[in-house]
């Protein structure tokens, strides 16, 4: 039980973190467009990724499909974070996004985790197992 709280607490976060970018992504704010811009990328881009944002965010918060939301945000932040390694870095404004990204990660990995035995196709080796 106590588990399961924990998990919803994460999941919530993850969506907020997640969710509080696509209003930038959607209407093409300047901040979004520069910061893709360094990454060498454009509209269709950040608004792929926004629209996967948004499914990760519905399909953490939503009972059959936490453990895809999460995958998939883990995927994305995955990818946000190579992002601020390699190209971005983590001063500035363009930080604290990074320092969110890996909260969102973190937090998706803690998810993943409570839920693992409902991961396709390997989650029942975790059921009765030394994972248990």
């Amino acid at each position: 039980m106590k588990s399961n709280t924990l998990s919803w607490g994460a999941q919530v976060l993850v969506a907020v973190i997640l969710g509080q970018t696509l209003f930038f992504k959607f209407t093409d704010h300047p901040e979004t467009v520069a910061l893709f811009s360094t990454l060498g990328l454009g509209a269709v881009a950040y608004k792929s990724i926004g629209v996967l944002e948004l499914l990760a965010c519905l399909f953490i918060l939503m009972p059959r499909t936490i453990i895809y939301g999460a995958i998939l945000s883990l995927g994305l932040m995955t990818g946000a974070i190579m992002a601020h390694l390699t190209k971005i870095g983590f001063s500035g404004a363009y930080g604290q996004l990074g320092a969110m990204a890996i909260v969102a990660a973190l937090l998706s990995v803690g998810v993943i985790w409570v839920h693992r035995v409902e991961i396709p196709f390997i989650g029942r080796s975790f059921k009765g197992g030394s994972f248990e």
